[in-house]
This record gives C-alpha cells, structure tokens and sequence, in this order.
C-alpha cells in the first residue's frame, strides 16, 4: 500500500496554442488538506479537472492507493474516490436540493421509481452533518443564497463518499460564520481520513487549513512546504516570480477636497433593498463600499446603472440631473458597471476578445450599419497590451481564459466607454495577487483621469487598501462614512454589525 492516496506524475496537458501543465507532480497523503496556488492561468483549474477525469493529460500517471489509473470521464473519477466541489456552481436550479445532491443516482425501488422519502432522508443527514438543518431539502436550489446553494454543491460532492476532495475556492461566496463552519467540517472529516486539494487565492485561509502547499507558476511546478515553514510573503514571490510592493497603490488624500463633485445620489430607494440613499463621489475619488452580505450594496449600483428600477430619488452627474431607462442610457451617460458576476453578467464566453472588448460601445466602430473590423483589430490590439491580457490573439474565445484574464478584458470594455464614472462590484473576485494588483494600478490611473469610481467590496482589506473613503451600509442604509485616515478594520465592521458602541463616526457627504 502506497503511502499517498494520490499521486500525479509527469502531468502534462496542452490545447490549441496553450500549454497548461508541463511535467507536474503532486503527492496528497490520507487526512491531509494540500493548498494549491498560483496565479490566474497557473494550472491550477487545469490540474484539478485532469486529477478529476474531465481532462485527459497528454502524458503522466495518475495513481490512487498506489495502483495506476485512467479516468474516462468525472463519473470514473467519482468511482475511484475523487470528487470535486467547482467555484463555478454545477447545479440545476429548478431542481430540489435533494434531487441536485443525487443527481442521475437517485435511490430508486425495483420498479425503477425514485424513492423520495429515502432520497429526502439521506440529503437531510448530510445537511445536518453540515450543521444545515434548516434548509429544506424539496426547496428549488434557485430560492437558496449564494452561499447555501455552495453548501449544496460541497454535499452533492460529498455524497459520493470520497476518498479525496478537491475544493476550488469553495469560500468564495460564504460569509464568515460560513467559512468557519466549513473548516470546522473538513477538520472532522480529516479525523476520518479524507484528503483535501484546496485551491484559494485567500492565502489567510490557506494557512488557516491547509497542512502543505503547492505553488504552480506558468503550468510548472515551483515549489512546495509545509505551511508551518512559510509565510504569506514567501508564497506570494514564488507564485508571481517577482516581490510585490505597494499594492493598493497611493492615496488621493487631496481629491476629495480640491476636485469638483462627479457624481451626486440623492434619496435613492428600493423597496425591500435599500433605503434614503444620498452621498457623493469626486473626480478622481474612489469611494468603497462595505457592508455584510444583504447589506444592499450591489442593488445600489445596479440601480444607478439602471439595470434594476428606483422606487425614488435622483442622480445627478457633474450637476446635471439624469433620468435613466436602461443600461443603454446609463453608458450613453458616461455610467459603466462591472458586475460582480463576470460570465453570467459582465461577458460573453463564448465570443473572441475582439468582440467583448467593443460589446458596450459598438456604434463607435461602425458606419452605415456595417463594423471597421481594422479599427477593432487595433482597438483590441492596444486594450491586450494596455491591460496585460494573457492570450495567443485577440481572436481566443473569453472561456479559453483564465479569470483573472477574463476580468482584464471585463475592465477593458469599462474603460473604453471612458466612464465619469464606474461602478466596480467585487473587482478582484476570484482573482490571483499578482492581477490584483494590475487592477488596482489601472483603477488607479482611471481615477487619476478625473473618473469617479464607486468600489463594492466583500474584501475588507481591499476597501481599507482602495478607497479615499468608506461608506458602510447596513439592512439597505447607510450605516456610517469614514475618510481612510480615519478607517481601520475595527471601525468597518463595528459599522457594518450595527454595534459601533462609542465609535465616533465620520458623517460628512463629501
């Protein structure tokens, strides 16, 4: 019996004009939880889906228990005992939580129906393994959160009995009280001797659960060490190949005084969102947005861009009233909005660089109803250059990408409409250190242009980083404001909890 219960040797995948993996090793012991990091476009995705039967390496050997295998296909690897708990949800969602945790395996009798209540019991035992008891297991997954339709996703995974468990940033969309309850999980299921590949670009939590690291780099294997050895810093240098300095970049203090008012909301409402909604943002100022989930922050940007419809209230932008219908109107405004949802929201996957990068602002590369392909090819040409897109051409479909890639091109489009100002909502989401802090440069020097820039952050270290100042928003109010000399980490979240004690909170609009 082998001494791992998984092995990787010599992994080596390609696809057209990509090589993703070259000659990687890996070994995972049983009970043990090993962190795999790396920027966007590292191999990381790659690896796990080769390791969980969706790809097939060019060459290598995968071994579990010590005995060589070839996995035709995720079911085969489920067989052997490798599931995988994907960021990107895998769930149907008009189906129940039940049937989507035993999906094509429902337990059935031998008139080949399913057995429901069966089925029901087994996802309730797996929920309240999960301390999730009060999720109802016939509920639509659609009527979930986020953040419990993920807990679905971690059981439906589970529910295969595996010997290893691949989670790829399974903490993206949990609150803290989540996460926690999720390392408490895989601590217990450690003691029964399941094996973890955590993937993460949050190094707190690898250092927080993980027992050893992995760092890939360009689809090679870098290095790896016992957490116990390391440090943040260590990784971050191994995973980018160079020393990161001054992330966040510096401070407009001055802005906020000297620069003229971009952009004005006054009184803006929601029913059952958000409510009396009035602050104010300067040319060159970036003002984030903090607050817990629910806190109705993205429903605030989203009504601003007109994507979503205001019970009341007015936007102005540089003094001028603004009475906006649509998306369409709000980019004809000089208003642009990443969405914090890239591939449902922000991107078409399934469409060239080229394309993406003029979708928002296709009237400016045509004449008489017919499109200045030259004039895209340079448009396009200079945006892969300007924003460090990793990519054989400008013609690669967006889903070939890697995401950090995919949100470079997302920002490109923003910046092109040459915004007044841009509503950023979760910029760095799923996204390595080293295109963080690309993006927090170029953010930099769009603000530095005279663009107002409203920053939604679930990432408290990035708003305290980014920001000239804070607004923390509570239940659909605005909890408090703080300058960023003023804010702390304390200060935020004593805001955001509603229990601010003797807090001396800043309440100036501008």
């Amino acid at each position: 019996m082998s001494d791992f219960i998984l092995e990787a040797k010599g992994i080596t995948k390609t696809f057209p004009g990509v090589r993703a993996l070259h000659c990687v090793d890996l070994a995972l012991r049983k009970g043990e939880v090993l962190a795999l990091v790396g920027e966007n476009g590292a191999g990381k995705s790659t690896l796990m889906l080769t390791l969980g039967g969706v790809y097939r390496p060019d060459s290598g050997e995968i071994r579990v228990d010590g005995c060589p295998v070839r996995f035709a296909s995720a079911h085969d690897a489920n067989q052997q005992g490798i599931s995988i708990v994907y960021q990107e949800l895998s769930l149907v969602p008009e189906l129940s939580v039940a049937e989507n945790i035993f999906a094509n395996r429902q337990p059935v009798n031998k008139a080949n129906l399913i057995r429901r209540k069966t089925m029901y019991a087994e996802a309730r035992e797996l929920l309240k393994s999960f301390n999730k008891e009060e999720i109802d297991v016939q509920a639509p997954v659609k009527s979930l959160s986020i953040a419990n339709q993920q807990v679905v996703e971690i059981l439906k995974a589970m529910s295969f009995n595996p010997k290893v468990l691949i989670m790829d940033e399974p903490t993206s969309s949990l609150t803290e009280r989540e996460v926690k309850e999720l390392f408490d999980n895989i601590r217990r299921l450690k003691k029964q001797g399941i094996a973890f590949i955590y993937i993460s670009h949050h190094l707190k939590e690898i250092f927080e659960i993980a027992d050893r690291v992995i760092v890939l780099r360009d689809g090679e294997y870098i290095t790896e060490s016992p957490v116990t050895d390391i440090d943040e810093n260590y990784l971050i240098t191994r995973m980018v190949g160079r020393q990161l300095e001054d992330t966040y970049g510096k401070h407009e203090v001055e802005v906020k005084n000297t620069a003229p008012v971009r952009f004005e909301a006054r009184g803006l409402t929601k029913s059952n969102k958000f409510s009396d909604i009035s602050f104010k943002i300067r040319a060159g100022e970036i003002v984030g947005f903090a607050g817990l989930v629910g806190a109705g922050r993205t429903e605030v940007g989203r009504a601003i861009f007109a994507a979503d419809p205001l019970d009341r209230g007015n936007i102005y932008l540089d003094d001028q009233q603004l009475k906006l219908n649509s998306p369409r109107d709000a980019i004809q405004a000089g208003i642009g909005y990443l969405s914090e949802d890239r591939k449902a929201q922000g991107l078409y996957l399934n469409f060239s660089i080229r394309q993406n990068i003029i979708a928002n602002r296709l009237s400016e590369f045509s004449r008489n109803g017919f499109v200045r392909e030259s004039e895209v090819d340079k448009a396009a040409i200079e945006s892969v250059r300007k924003f460090g897109v990793s990519t054989p051409g400008i013609d690669q479909k967006l889903m070939n990408l890697s995401g950090g890639n995919q949100q470079k091109v997302l920002l490109s489009m923003w910046f092109g409409i040459r915004p007044k100002l841009l509503i950023v909502d979760e910029p760095t989401r799923g996204v390595d250190v080293g295109a963080k802090s690309e993006i927090y440069t170029l953010l930099r020097k769009l603000a530095a242009s005279g663009t107002a820039i409203m920053m939604i952050s679930s990432d408290l270290l990035e708003i305290l980083g980014m920001s000239d100042r804070i607004v923390v928003m509570r239940q659909g109010l605005i909890e408090g404001e703080l300058d960023a000399a003023d804010a702390n980490e304390e200060r935020v979240i004593a805001l955001a909890s509603g229990v601010s004690g003797n807090l001396e909170r800043s309440t100036s609009s501008c």
